[in-house]
Order: C-alpha cells, then structure tokens, then sequence
C-alpha cells in the first residue's frame, strides 16, 4: 500500500539561479514566507493560504555579507533579517540599516581575532572555507536566538568556552543571556518552540566528531540549556511544540522523542528493520550490500504524522523515496508516498498537514498533501 501525493501550488523562486541559493516556504500557517538568498540580498515574499505569492508585496533585506559566508533567518512578519556571520551576527532592515550588530570569535579554523568588520578577512585566503553557527526567531518574533563562536568582545564564558549560545533582543540588539553551547561546530540550525516564544531547539554539527542537540528556555532571567543525551539531528518540532523528530547522527535511527530528549514508547525505527528493501535494486545483490539510513530531512505534518526520506541510500537503486509515518499505529502507519513524476531531493515539513520537494531545477517549489491510500 502507499500514499497518494496530491500536488497543491507550485511556487517560483523569486530569484534566477544560480545566481542565488534555493528557495524555500517558512513559518507557519497564516504566516508564511518564500525566502531565498543571493549574495547580494534576501527576498522574502508572503504566501497566502493557497501558497499563493498574493499575500503582500516581496521584501527585499540587502545583504552585509555573501552567503557562503554564514546562515540568515527572516523575522516571522519579514521586517528583519539577522545574518550569523564568521565575525558578527546583524540584524538588517529593508532599507539595508544595520538594526543592531553582536560582534563574536572568528569563526575560520584556528582565528583567534575579533574582527571589526567583514572587510577586513574578506580577501585573506585562510578565511575562504569558514565553519558557521546560526540564528533563529522566537515563535513571537521578539528574540533571536544565536550560536556563535565564542568569545564576546565583553570575555568568555569560562577558558574552556568554544561555542556561545545567546539570547538577544530582536528590537535593539541587547544579549540578554549567554550560555556555553558545549561544543565545536562546524555549523548548527535552531528550530523554535511554535507555542512558546520563551523555548529554542539547537541541532548542532561537529562533521564526523558527532550532532550535539540542546534545548534552552528563557525564563526572562536566566537562560537554561538541557544537553539532550546522543548525537542527534534535531529535524522538526510537532505543531503543540511537545514532541522533537529526531535522526541520529550515524542515520541508522528515526525516533520521536519529548522536550527532554526521551525516546516516546514505541516511535523509533531502525533504518535496517523498518526501510524496505528498495523495488528497482537488482535481485542479484545482496542485503547486506545495499546499506540503508535516513536522510536528515523531513519533520512533522500535524501533531501525529511524519514525513521522512532515504534518499541518499535510494540514490544507487533508482528512485527516491519518501515515506509517511502515522504515529497513532507506529507498526503499520509506514507507508510510501507515490507522486505523479519522480522527485528529485528530501521533504520539508509544512504543517498544516503540507510538505514541499524542489523541482529538478530547484528553482520552483512543489506543496503536496496527501490525497489518501492506494492498492
């Protein structure tokens, strides 16, 4: 049996590649955005319910830096985009102002200056390939949450303090609360709380050293991380906020787990046990021989439903695959999704019981939903 994949909206990017990153659908129902990012600007343009581009007029952020050189986010009513830099996290209007600027450490190799400014290792050639931290918005939109290497201008933590982890208000710039983020990015992704402004999720990436996850809350005084135990990829957060989609670092494991990082009883799947062996592998090899994971890719459709992919162990046998996970019924709720064409990437989670892939071209979004079962 599979699930039907019903297409709802094709959403061009505003932006020519590749001259310009892919686009992609953020924020939640009533509130979203198709952002994509050039070397020179962001675009942000309001979607209506239908995910039509007719909700509002495009806001263009200019950009302070390229984008090779960081990670960005877009405030939820786009009136600010804060870029996480190597040297500085900004925040930037649509006029191109600098709202307010967190000069932090150097975030290229073994650096250890505080830059004044992007211009001044621009052009050094130990600078090309910098690692990165990231940045997100309150569900409320009245803090951003940034990881960054440490130190502030204002002194560490502690001497063995490499990755900070802020608390800042999005209005002037002012940290309210730091944190030791306890590791050694080479890059990270926050995923906020939907329901409560004052709760951040951080899916940290050390390369092959491992995937620290934390959770922080922001009490209005004290900030508090929770060091979730494992290395784990932190990929979606359901609707009430209550439950974290999780893939372990190595692949292997797809589990749905509570804010406190426990495993619910009974969602966690076993790549090798619940991925099916792929139709179009040929019969004359052997199981053993065709490894399967799951990709880093997917997250929740409403408060009970998964979408998920093994794209990058698909990729030897034939066609992509995605998968729809019904949480209710974790023994039988595992089922393929069948389109209409071949998809050619992962699935990003929507809510509101949507999923987007990008074209083989990537410069269109496609919105699906489910359109039911079949056979």
């Amino acid at each position: 049996m599979s699930v039907r994949a019903r297409l709802r909206a094709t959403v061009p990017a505003p932006l020519p590649l590749p001259q310009a990153g892919p686009p992609e659908i953020t924020g939640p129902p009533g509130r979203r955005l198709l952002v994509q990012r050039s070397d020179d600007e962001i675009v942000a343009q309001p979607l209506d319910d239908a995910f039509a581009a007719g909700a509002g007029a495009s806001v263009r952020f200019p950009a302070p830096w390229p984008r090779r050189r960081g990670t960005w986010e877009v405030a939820p009513d786009a009136t600010l985009a804060v870029f996480a830099g190597v040297h500085a996290v900004r925040a930037v209007d649509p006029s191109g102002a600098t709202r307010w600027e967190v000069r932090h450490g150097c975030w290229s190799g073994r650096c250890e200056e505080i830059h004044e400014s992007y211009e001044s290792y621009a052009d050094r050639r130990d600078h090309r390939y910098p690692e990165s931290g990231s940045v997100g918005f309150s569900a409320d939109g009245r803090l951003v949450w940034a990881h960054v290497r440490g130190p502030l201008p204002e002194g560490e933590l502690s001497p063995g303090t490499a990755d900070e982890w802020l608390v800042i208000d999005a209005e002037d710039g002012r940290v309210l609360a730091r944190a030791d983020a306890e590791a050694a990015a080479a890059g990270s992704a926050h995923l906020p709380h939907p329901a409560d402004p004052a709760q951040m999720g951080l899916s940290i990436g050390e390369g092959q050293d491992g995937a620290p996850l934390r959770w922080g809350r922001w009490d209005g005084k004290e900030l508090t991380v929770d060091c979730l135990e494992g290395d784990l990829c932190l990929l979606s957060l359901s609707p009430s906020g209550d439950r974290l989609m999780t893939v372990s670092h190595d692949q292997d494991s797809l589990a749905v787990r509570d804010s406190r990082g426990a495993v619910v009883e009974a969602l966690d799947w076993d790549a090798d046990a619940a991925i099916p062996r792929h139709p179009e592998a040929p019969a004359d090899i052997d199981e053993d021989e065709l490894p399967v994971c799951w990709d880093w890719a997917g997250g929740f459709l409403d408060e009970t439903t998964l979408i998920a992919s093994t794209t990058e162990s698909d990729e030897d046998c034939g066609q992509y695959r995605h998968w729809l996970i019904d949480t209710t019924a974790p023994a039988h709720g595992f089922v393929p999704v069948d389109y209409p064409s071949p998809v050619s990437c992962e699935p990003s989670a929507l809510d509101g019981g949507f999923w987007s892939t990008l074209s083989l071209s990537r410069g269109v979004v496609h919105v699906w939903s489910s359109d039911g079962p079949e056979g």
